[in-house]
């Protein structure tokens, strides 16, 4: 019995690094710093195809009423929740956008406000306002597992909180996720900077969200 334990464990362990390196890897429009135009055309979901939008993927219904049941969660989500979001995350519309904190910190910085900034004009545009998006958070190398996952956790609930405070987006539409050490942006380089951040996925447009409920 312990032995089946540790193995549904490790396997659920080794299925949310997969999906993680999905959502890591780069797609779409990557700089720097984004504006909010940029992030609007890399997280919008078109109903047709164009150079700018995503394409309208599909949702499994079983995935849209997994999103809309972790989306008013307050609490810290558990590993096998964590795993079946970055499952769903990794088919879903998302940028590479970086918010980069300081080492050992959640704290957000002068350095990141700007593009913080843009990130809440584009989530209260006409395009994605009422989206349900996810805030991925994630460390570098450094540290305990369990260290690191509480990090990750405090940097995500830290943009989150931006976000509603200054652009008062409900805090039901923004999903607050942990990653830990998982899905490393620079894998050759686990301690690299870049590796700490909050990457943005768009979970579920207004109406795929209002359609399920």
């Amino acid at each position: 019995m312990l032995i089946q334990r540790i193995s549904g464990k490790s396997l659920g362990a080794a299925i949310l690094a997969a999906s993680l390196m999905a959502i890591a890897a780069p797609q779409g429009v990557s700089a720097d710093d984004l504006s909010a135009q940029q992030i609007i055309d890399g997280l919008k979901v078109s109903k047709t195809r164009s150079l700018s939008a995503s394409p309208r993927p599909t949702l499994d219904p079983n995935d849209l009423n997994f999103v809309q049941k972790v989306r008013g969660k307050t609490r810290s989500l558990s590993m096998g929740d964590r795993s079946q979001l970055a499952e769903i995350a990794a088919k879903r519309p998302k940028i590479d956008l970086d918010i980069n904190f300081d080492f050992d910190s959640a704290a957000v910085t002068p350095r990141t406000e700007p593009q913080l900034h843009s990130l809440g004009k584009a989530l209260t545009s006409d395009e994605l306002a009422g989206s349900v998006i996810m805030l991925g958070g994630h460390t570098d190398g450094k540290g305990s597992d369990a260290y690191n996952q509480n990090l990750s956790e405090r940097r995500a609930e830290a943009v989150k909180r931006f976000l509603v405070e200054t652009y008062k987006i409900p805090a039901a539409n923004l999903v607050a996720a942990g990653y830990g050490k998982e899905g490393y942006k620079n894998p050759a380089d686990p301690f690299a900077a870049e590796n700490r951040r909050v990457e943005v996925v768009n979970m579920a447009t207004k109406d795929q969200a209002a359609n399920s409920q």
